[in-house]
C-alpha cells in the first residue's frame, strides 16, 4: 500500500517560492554564460586587451609564415 503525503506535506523546490495569492513565482534565472564573460572583460579590461593583442598578434605570424612557407 503507497502512502501519498497531503498536499501541505508535500515540499516545494527549493528554487520556487510562493506570492501571497498562491502563484508560484520562478526563481531569478542564472545569467548566461556570455553575460558572465562580458562583465568579466569590462571589469578587467587591461588583461583583454593584452589577450586579445597577443592573439591577433599570433595570428597574423601563423597566417604570414605559411604564406611565406607556401609561395
Amino acid at each position: 500500500m503507497s502512502q501519498t503525503g497531503s498536499p501541505s506535506q508535500v515540499s516545494k523546490q527549493p528554487s520556487e517560492t510562493t506570492a501571497p495569492a498562491g502563484v508560484p513565482v520562478p526563481a531569478e534565472p542564472q545569467p548566461s554564460y556570455v553575460k558572465l564573460a562580458m562583465r568579466n572583460m569590462v571589469r578587467k579590461r587591461g588583461t583583454s586587451l593584452k589577450h586579445f593583442a597577443l592573439t591577433t598578434g599570433g595570428l597574423l605570424t601563423v597566417l604570414v609564415g605559411l604564406a611565406y612557407l607556401t609561395r
